[in-house]
């Protein structure tokens, strides 16, 4: 039977591997779980499909999922993020282990919301059962260190709180649709829409000049000290000292290169509640490394237990990294007896190499042909 045209495509947003950009990710992948593993990290697994009541409302927006029935009629959905589903298995099967606990993961999670990625491999790490600063400081250095573990020197990891926004909404008495659409478009980077939105507003003449300010409030220590000048709020400043302990930490694990302060930042999903972080490379137009704390999220699973983690977007970075080829089969062996060529075959792969096996003898010409385009570094002819 003839396919039709969409035989022969894949959904937007999904992608095809070939060997040489696989090989690329599982490398990646592998030294990623290898550095979290080192610092006391254990990998878990969680289905690639959950109830919806589960993941639904920790996304801004419902249209981000991938919905599925099953045959009871219950509606099932592609897990978006691994958080949830972690908070999840934790407080399903994991509450008698001593806190805190550390758990890694590596898999596929699919947002129907993004045109590029829909589909896409992320590797990070959850912390539950500790609030302490110091806990915040391990997962963004841990974070730093993975992207130096890639090779990746040159990622900004920049550091906010979820509590200096909310801290200012109720200091400056911003409307909840006003709030809305400014979460949005911070989320978004859009500094335009952030002006015509903060200008056209009803708020007072101060509170428009602290809200155009909050999205060029990056930098080091010396933003929080403007920020505690115009405001006096016990959230706010909660959030400043909190913000202020973890940044010292991140000195004493050698990463504060690597981080910024950016009072200006949102995350995307509902559940975060205090020290929130994103990553960005060169050449990269989205954050790479998303992360931050989330108190409240397991309370909805019957185990209230603080937490925070961050995940890797590593799709993204195979742009980085040269994959021209494949990776050599090692060893090409053929020949006209071929019980012979099994046996010599076999011999090989017992010493640990890679072989590949010709099924029939070859002339020069293909031999020279496979070395070149299989990147086989040696033949056997037996």
């Amino acid at each position: 039977m003839q396919r039709n045209i969409l035989g022969t495509r894949i959904p937007a947003g999904m992608h095809d591997f070939l060997p040489a950009e696989l090989g690329i990710l599982e490398k990646l992948e592998g030294k990623l779980l290898d550095r979290l593993r080192r610092w006391g990290y254990q990998k878990v697994l969680t289905p690639a499909l959950e109830y919806a009541a589960c993941v639904q409302p920790e996304l801004d927006k419902d249209d981000e999922l991938y919905k599925f029935f099953d045959r009871q009629g219950h509606i099932l959905a592609l897990r978006p993020e691994f958080t949830t589903p972690i908070a999840r298995m934790v407080g399903a099967r994991l509450r008698t282990l001593s806190l805190p606990l550390r758990f890694c993961y590596a898999g596929d999670v699919y947002r129907s919301s993004s045109a590029q990625y829909r589909e896409f491999r992320q590797v990070g790490v959850e912390l539950i059962g500790s609030g302490s600063a110091l806990a915040d400081a391990e997962v963004i250095a841990l974070a730093a260190e993975g992207m130096r573990e890639l090779g990746v020197a040159d990622c900004q990891l920049n550091l906010g709180h979820m509590g200096i926004f909310m801290g200012l909404m109720s200091e400056l008495g911003v409307p909840s649709e006003v709030q809305g659409a400014l979460e949005e478009k911070l989320a978004r980077k859009d500094l335009v829409g952030i002006e015509s939105l903060v200008r056209q507003s009803d708020l007072s003449d101060q509170a428009k000049e602290i809200l155009l300010k909050l999205p060029y409030l990056h930098g080091g220590e010396e933003i929080l000290d403007e920020l505690v000048r115009f405001s006096k709020q016990a959230e706010i400043r909660e959030a400043v000292n909190g913000l202020r302990e973890v940044y010292g930490y991140l000195k004493d694990f050698g990463v504060q290169d690597m981080v910024a302060l950016d009072l200006g930042i949102l995350r995307g999903f509902s559940y975060y509640t205090g020290v929130i972080f994103e990553g960005y490379v060169p050449g990269v137009g989205f954050p790479v490394v998303e992360g931050g704390r989330y108190d409240a999220l397991y309370g909805d699973f019957g185990f209230p237990q603080p937490a925070t983690g961050f995940a890797i977007h590593l799709g993204s970075l195979l742009g980085l990294f040269p994959h021209d080829g494949l990776e050599p089969a090692g060893v090409l062996v053929y020949g006209a007896d071929r019980s012979e060529v099994i046996r010599r075959a076999q011999a090989l792969r017992s010493e640990g190499k890679r072989v590949e096996m010709a099924f029939e003898v070859v002339s020069p010409e293909v031999e020279e042909r496979w070395v070149e385009e299989k990147n086989i570094s040696r033949v056997e002819k037996v």
